[in-house]
């Protein structure tokens, strides 16, 4: 029953990323997607990746809050491993976004307010990778890495989620006076499989971010064992 517990969400998450890799690509389009074509089944992995990162990096903050409310190195390596996690699917998010654009817009990259944004994004959460890399001592990292963490979050959805929606142009939909997932989603089958992608991408990832800790805790254990003798 404990094991059935445990695991429940594991299975869920395996099962809609099969669900979301074959039915993504059976699934019949909308007749009219304008230039995007058959790329818009990228709407299946692209922007699933950039929702569950918001949760996991939300979850990784409020780990940090309660870390620096009572120190406890359980909230620490569940605010570092979810973090890194969450990081881990804004990649992800990113060249599935990149390939998306190349195959859309002729380039990779290009000057966007809402590609713009994820790019500083994502350089200012490398802060709080080198913290993490750069001090030495456990509590002084911790206590460092919560801080930075507590504050640069509110930053990162300032610039890829609240700027982008107020910039007078771009090119990336939903962002500016773009249009958005409802505009081409006319024949609303495509909710079937971008709703479910969502949760399984996030439980996968949630997934890999448990056994992270788990490591990571083991780590500690044996590290303070070993102080002791």
């Amino acid at each position: 029953m404990k094991f059935l517990q445990k695991a429940w969400y594991k299975a869920l998450a395996a099962l809609l990323v099969l669900y979301t890799l074959v039915y993504g690509l059976l699934i019949e389009l909308p007749a009219d997607v304008g230039i995007l074509d058959e790329t818009i089944r990228n709407l299946f992995y692209h922007v699933p990746m950039w929702f569950g990162m918001m949760l996991i990096l939300l979850a990784a903050w409020v780990n940090s809050i309660m870390y620096l409310s009572k120190p406890n190195p359980k909230r620490d390596a569940y605010a570092t491993e979810l973090t890194n996690v969450g990081l881990l699917m804004g990649f992800c998010g990113l060249f599935t976004g990149m390939f998306w654009a190349y195959n859309t817009w002729g380039t990779a990259w290009t000057n966007d307010p809402k590609l713009n944004g994820v790019a500083a994004g994502m350089a200012i959460y490398g802060g709080y990778w080198m913290i993490q890399k750069s001090v030495n001592d456990d509590a002084k990292r911790a206590r460092l890495g919560a801080v930075y963490n507590v504050f640069v979050f509110p930053i990162f959805l300032a610039l890829i989620v609240v700027m982008p929606k107020l910039a007078q142009s771009s090119i990336h939909p939903g962002s500016g006076d773009t249009v958005n997932f409802k505009t081409y989603n006319s024949s609303q089958n495509m909710e079937m499989v971008f709703y479910p992608a969502v949760v399984g991408w996030t439980l996968l990832f949630v997934w890999i971010a448990e056994l992270r800790t788990r490591y990571r805790l083991i780590k500690l254990h044996k590290d303070n064992e070993k102080a002791h003798f």
